[in-house]
């Protein structure tokens, strides 16, 4: 199990329902639509680039965390 397995466990046994209904804010997911859409057309700087990977990494643990805590409402 790496890092993101632990954290993405860790995170969905504690409130499995509430991992689920997550959902980022409007203006989260307005800004990092911006940063894709910059990042395709004239690329960014390097503190945006950061950010955008950053942004990346937590969508993934959210993706990981949402199907462990499908599994445990599944599996009790």
């Amino acid at each position: 199990m790496n890092a993101y397995d632990e954290v993405a466990d860790f995170i969905a046994a504690n409130n499995p329902r509430g991992v689920i209904a997550f959902q980022p804010s409007a203006e989260s997911k307005d800004r990092v639509a911006d940063l894709i859409s910059r990042e395709k057309t004239e690329g960014l700087p390097h503190e945006e680039k950061s950010e955008l990977d950053h942004y990346m990494m937590i969508e993934h643990l959210m993706r990981l965390a949402k199907a462990r805590a499908q599994r445990y409402l599944t599996n009790g």
